[in-house]
């Protein structure tokens, strides 16, 4: 589990297809090679990874990990090339602080960035959910997007709006879509679980 609260900006060193739709992807990072075991789950701009190996690389710490073909075809990570950069997150460990809210690390699509507005100290951005989505998404309610917990301000039909604070654009990678793009969207959790006890009482 995460928390969306983004630790690091990791780029990608190397992508390397493996035989029935595995790639192995080679990430650099700042945190200690030491820290790092294999084994441990990571956030890679959302979704949730498995590390298959750890290393240093011109004094910098990598990891490896394997993006199976499910991954490739409903996340970005198909698209991730040598110097994409992405937001990473170490799992959730009992007594950390849950500053943002609780990310399963499994994308559920994509949504679609169809407008943005910088102000002088903060981005408005409006996106649009897969149309099967939406109905997870509230005003108030939390969304995590390229694995970043953020709150939604306003809702109509299958678009939501977010504000970007300064040091969320400066710490991840949010800073970084122009429209049309389209980036990593987990629903909240506790959302999902409500509609579906919903549609089991009725």
């Amino acid at each position: 589990m995460f928390t969306g609260i983004v630790t690091d900006i990791g780029e990608i060193l190397a992508v390397r297809p493996r035989g029935e739709g595995l790639h192995r992807l080679k990430i650099a990072c700042s945190y200690e090679r030491a820290s790092i075991v294999e084994g441990a789950s990571i956030a890679c701009s959302g979704v949730c990874m498995t590390v298959v190996g750890i290393g240093e690389e011109n004094g910098r710490t990598w990891f490896a990990v394997d993006a199976a073909a499910e991954t490739l075809r409903i996340t970005t990570v198909g698209r991730w090339r040598h110097g994409t950069r992405i937001n990473l997150e170490r799992a959730l460990k009992v007594g950390d602080e849950l500053g943002g809210h609780i990310v399963a690390g499994h994308v559920d699509g994509l949504a679609a960035l169809i407008e943005r507005e910088d102000r002088s100290e903060m981005a408005r951005m409006v996106w649009r959910a897969p149309q099967e989505l939406a109905r997870f998404i509230a005003p108030k309610g939390s969304v995590a997007l390229d694995g970043v917990s953020l709150t939604v301000n306003e809702v109509e039909g299958d678009t939501f709006s977010v504000l970007i604070i300064p040091h969320t654009l400066k710490v991840t990678t949010l800073g970084d879509p122009a429209v049309g793009d389209t980036i990593n969207l987990e629903v909240d959790l506790m959302a999902r679980y409500a509609a579906r006890l919903l549609e089991s009482s009725t």
